[in-house]
């Protein structure tokens, strides 16, 4: 079975005309070559769509339930070349985003944000993974890309600067931390239990913690180590200990929750990259980056 795109377009023209000399003139041809494309589309399908009678002509049983495909298939034959030249200026196509929890409350808000005014035609998939399994996905293909923490660029992967913060304190509520008057020194919270990192999983956000406390010359007691930060701070809620969070993790309320600055910490050691394949072939990440990079 084969046909054309003219013949599905002279069968429409005389369903929706109902009358082949008003369907050619639609069309811009004349009578006879219209008939022939019916007849061969007829042909091809082993089936007849139209019959003639003196007044009109009318759609046959088989025509009635062929003419909504006809119209489909030549709405399709014609956005396919728009959803081209829109793919390859970036303006359509997908995008697979990987993205940590945290980033999930900075940066990726304003990436959809972006992307839904900007990009409407891209489609979105989002997965959220720590930034070991972030690179593991890009360098798989998996995802087109991540934002993420600790992440050097290298030949196969570039990476861009786009979101910093600073540490602060989670601890209980009431607890002696958070009522000294003062933001608490490092020396002040290494006399208490101090949840932390997982030094594979979340190795950027545990160096940061020990880097820190080594500076400042503090041991703390760490008591238990998780990947995540709102993990973190359910230890916390809990009365585990303390811990040392993003900025952004103080918008993760939990009951028994309280957040305090940190004295004498460097502010804006936090950082979150977003992370791309070098040589990737992907026109709508092009247009993600181009979008993104004056708010880097």
């Amino acid at each position: 079975m084969s046909f054309t795109l003219e013949q599905l377009r002279g069968f429409v023209a005389v369903a929706e005309e109902g009358n082949f000399g008003r369907a050619a003139a639609r069309l811009r041809i004349t009578q006879p070559p219209l008939s022939r494309q019916v007849q061969k589309l007829e042909r091809a399908l082993d089936v007849q769509l139209l019959v003639r009678t003196p007044r009109a002509v009318l759609l046959t049983p088989a025509g009635e339930a062929f003419l909504p495909e006809a119209r489909r298939i030549l709405g399709l034959a014609e956005a396919a070349p728009i959803t081209a030249r829109n793919a390859a200026r970036g303006t359509a196509g997908t995008l697979r985003i990987g993205f940590t929890a945290i980033s999930a409350l900075t940066v990726l808000g304003t990436w959809i944000r972006t992307i839904s005014q900007h990009l409407p035609d891209v489609e979105l998939t989002l997965t959220e993974m720590v930034t070991r399994d972030q690179i593991d996905a890009l360098l798989a293909g998996d995802i087109h890309v991540g934002l993420a923490r600790g992440v050097p660029a290298s030949e196969v992967l570039n990476t861009r600067l786009v979101h910093v913060e600073s540490l602060i304190l989670a601890c209980p509520r009431g607890h002696k931390l958070s009522e000294l008057g003062r933001p608490p020194t490092l020396g002040d919270i290494g006399r208490h239990d101090v949840v932390t990192y997982t030094p594979i999983a979340a190795r950027y956000l545990q160096e940061l913690v020990i880097s820190a406390f080594h500076g400042a010359g503090v041991e703390p007691h760490y008591v238990q180590q998780v990947s995540q930060v709102h993990s973190l701070l359910a230890l916390v809620d809990a009365g585990v200990g303390v811990g040392l969070v993003p900025r952004s993790a103080a918008r993760l309320r939990l009951p028994n929750l309280a957040f305090t600055e940190i004295a004498g910490l460097s502010p804006d050691i936090v950082e979150t990259h977003c992370v791309w394949r070098a040589g990737h072939d992907n026109p709508a990440l092009d247009s993600l980056l181009r979008l993104t990079e004056v708010n880097s």
